[in-house]
């Protein structure tokens, strides 16, 4: 099979790595892909929103199988085009990636089918906002813009002031460009966040093993959101939880939705806050988290090119998917200055990995490329360092281990993953 990966972040070279070991593969492609996936994969430059030139070379390429990595191009339409144009595409259509692309349509859903969330307001009017932010006072909120942000369209306000604040970065300064245009204002939930990762074909599907990521910039959970700086799992889920998450949640969203709007196919990641065993969803996303999708792959047992084929001929429910009895945990090395303005060209020093020091940490590029035979830095989030163990103790020295041995000017990474 040839197989064309879209994206060029640390996830994409995540599931370039577990593509590569099925024996179904002969020639794996990634657009745009980067550093490191080039390693792996023949990168094509095209970008990801570009999807007139990524169908145009799937089709002129034979590609068996696209695998789309980013939500853009999936709320672009991407796996319409492909599906009208006779492709064979792994994701969600335009219509369900609307549950990412639109945090006012998955709160719509969530109110229509009953599904547990923080009560919240919607504004298109910046007056508004601000009256309301007066009359409920310094209430801890949460201001989301509606729009796709790249993972920085919430922020975190413990007062009247930071809401203020939000609320103008978003609708006056368009910090984030036509995704503030519409916001949401909802309570600051308190309890544990976690990440529940399933694969669907809009009539069955199976849970990935939980992980838990990271948001914030800064230890402690401290400084500014990003798209998602560190994870590890498995997370333990007793069985009340998980069968909470279950009947209030992942049924009623997958049958409802398939009643109202179409069958969802692909991956469905739920964003949840929990307290006492009782989860709230923060967020849905379409695809696989990014840094989740680096601990996932490493965890994931069975191929993931059988999944995913089982999930595009709605036959799920055939498939066993098994987990390696292992522990992983990935620290993002970022840019100085991450999220905000940052410099990159920066040269990167390092092994390869894995190595005889390391067998079990693996490296997956995000912000990298080539300049002039040397690795650089090209993005805010560089690269994740993922290493896999039989407990979260040796998983996590090595890997911190590891990272001492990654070098470039300003590499800023959390220490308490």
């Amino acid at each position: 099979m040839k197989i064309l990966v879209v994206g060029g972040g640390a996830r994409e070279h995540a599931l370039c790595w577990k593509i590569a070991q099925s024996p179904k593969v002969d020639k794996i492609y990634c657009a745009p892909g980067n550093a490191g996936i080039s390693d792996i994969a023949e990168c094509v430059d095209i970008k990801v929103d570009h999807i007139n030139d990524l169908l145009h070379f799937a089709h002129i390429g034979s590609i068996d199988l696209t695998v789309v990595g980013p939500e853009l191009p999936l709320s672009l339409g991407i796996v319409d085009k492909f599906v009208d144009n006779g492709l064979n595409i792994f994701g969600p259509d335009a219509v369900c990636s609307k549950l990412e692309s639109s945090k006012i349509f998955a709160k719509d859903v969530m109110s229509r089918y009953n599904i547990p969330t923080v009560p919240y307001a919607v504004f298109e009017d910046y007056n508004r906002a601000i009256s309301f932010i007066n009359f409920v006072g310094d209430t801890p909120l949460v201001v989301k813009a509606d729009g796709l942000a790249a993972g920085k369209g919430v922020l975190i306000c413990e007062n009247k002031q930071d809401a203020f604040q939000a609320v103008e970065r978003m609708m006056v300064t368009k910090e984030f460009g036509k995704a503030g245009d519409k916001i949401i204002i909802e309570k600051k939930l308190t309890g544990k966040e976690m990440s529940f990762m399933i694969f669907t074909d809009g009539m069955d599907f199976v849970p990935m093993v939980m992980v838990k990521d990271y948001k914030r910039s800064l230890d402690g959970d401290k400084g500014k959101n990003t798209g998602g700086v560190g994870s590890y799992g498995p997370v333990a889920i007793n069985q009340e939880l998980y069968n909470n998450v279950i009947t209030k949640i992942v049924n009623p969203l997958i049958s409802s939705f398939r009643h109202d709007y179409t069958f969802y196919k692909g991956v469905l990641y739920i964003g949840l806050m929990v307290e006492n065993d009782q989860p709230s969803v923060l967020e849905f996303n379409v695809r696989f988290g990014d840094p989740e999708a680096q601990v996932i792959m490493l965890l994931l047992k069975t191929d993931l090119i059988d999944i995913m084929l089982n999930v595009n001929t709605m036959t799920l429910e055939t498939i066993n998917v098994e987990w390696h009895d292992k522990k992983a945990l990935c620290t993002v090395l970022t840019s100085k200055g991450y999220p905000g303005i940052y410099e990159k060209r920066k040269v990167i020093t390092m092994p390869e990995f894995p190595n005889k020091d390391y067998p079990d940490t693996y490296v997956f590029h995000a912000g990298t490329s080539y300049e002039e035979k040397k690795l650089v830095t090209a993005g805010g989030r560089v690269m994740g360092v993922t290493t896999v163990a039989d407990s979260f103790d040796e998983a996590r020295i090595d890997n911190y281990s590891a990272i001492d041995d990654i070098n470039f000017e300003g590499k800023t990474y959390r220490r308490d993953i």
